[in-house]
């Protein structure tokens, strides 16, 4: 397996880790039903899809008959 030939210092490292970060995602509030969602993502909201204030999709429950 592989291994450092050398140590790296402990200013190497940490320049590498600077781009390590905890990001706050965007959220944004909808127009239509005022529900706090991701930008550029669809999101549910009482049985609905809705992306940019429109409704997608539409939840329906499909009944099976068993004989």
């Amino acid at each position: 397996m592989a291994h450092p030939k050398r140590r790296q210092s402990s200013t190497r490292r940490d320049k590498r880790r600077t781009h390590y970060k905890a990001v706050v995602p965007q959220l944004a509030k909808d127009a239509t039903s005022g529900e706090m969602h991701l930008y550029h993502r669809a999101h549910w909201h009482e049985g609905k899809l809705y992306y940019r204030g429109k409704v997608v999709v539409e939840k329906t429950v499909e009944t099976t008959e068993e004989n």
